[in-house]
């Protein structure tokens, strides 16, 4: 077979299995090193024995319901190339734009900023990349995801401090922006939830009792007393949890301005907290 005509046979099977299709040409190429011109140049010709293997290799895994970034090692967040692997949530595009939000609200001046659950490091290590001069914490109760995230900021050589932390527990200091993106999918809405998302990512990184407030909960009292006066609170949230979470945050935070704020399929899945 050439290399069109086994790319077609595995996607038809990873479709028939449920999974994406694209997925396949997209491990292969990172796998590969192959830019789409490398893919257009040889589609007609005869796949070679070790490329065929590794097809079937990638298919498998696919239909097995591994993510392609667990395959290939690595996933894309705004600008960074991040390794990622079982022990951390994939960082995911919605999580891109509360990065953006951020930004776009937040400019080049001096500020201290706490990123709790921070996993692979996506949001801490974005932020500390395009703003040099903030001053960057990231916390986690996990001492692997934690390990992850360091390794990160080395691969970038992004000074971030990394504190292993229940939230606030192990955090003593005030900070003029805080920002989480904290586990909030419910029990009862598992069946929401892709295959391959239930099956390889961290349960941890995932779920949360309270119909999935349970963390808000905790990251809010915490934030009473660890934002400055003028602080900034922002939080990625589920989309069913928007009305929940102003009502919590109005009531803890009378003086401020609360936000619910929606993704770009205009689904609530961002507050801000700030003085407006």
């Amino acid at each position: 077979m050439n290399y069109a005509q086994l790319f077609r046979y595995y996607q038809q099977r990873l479709t028939a299995a449920g999974e994406e299709a694209a997925a396949l040409l997209y491990v292969f190429k990172e796998l590969k090193g192959w830019t789409d011109l490398d893919r257009a140049l040889k589609q007609n010709q005869t796949a070679e024995a070790e490329d065929a293997r590794l097809l079937k290799e990638i298919y498998q895994q696919l239909a097995a319901h591994q993510p392609p970034q667990y395959i290939t090692g690595t996933a894309y967040f705004r600008d960074l190339r991040l390794s990622v692997d079982k022990r951390v949530l994939i960082p995911r595009p919605e999580t891109e734009e509360l990065v953006a939000l951020i930004l776009s609200e937040n400019g080049q001046q001096s500020l201290s900023v706490l990123d709790i659950g921070t996993g692979s490091g996506a949001i801490a290590l974005s932020l500390k990349s395009e703003r040099p001069d903030w001053t960057v914490t990231a916390s986690d109760i996990s001492t692997d995801a934690l390990a992850v995230a360091k390794q990160n900021a080395r691969s970038h050589q992004l000074a971030v401090e990394f504190i292993e932390s229940d939230v606030f527990r192990s955090v003593s200091a005030s900070f003029d922006l805080i920002v989480s993106n904290p586990p909030y999918i419910a029990e009862d809405d598992r069946d929401e939830v892709a295959a391959n998302v239930l099956q390889s990512e961290p349960p941890l990184a995932l779920f949360a009792a309270e119909n999935g407030l349970a963390l808000y909960r905790q990251i809010i009292r915490g934030a009473v007393r660890h934002l400055t006066d003028e602080g900034k609170l922002y939080l990625e949230i589920g989309y069913k949890q928007g009305t929940a979470l102003h009502q919590m945050l109005t009531e803890t935070f009378p003086q401020k301005r609360v936000r619910i704020l929606q993704d770009s399929f205009g689904k609530d899945r961002m507050v801000a907290v700030d003085n407006g």
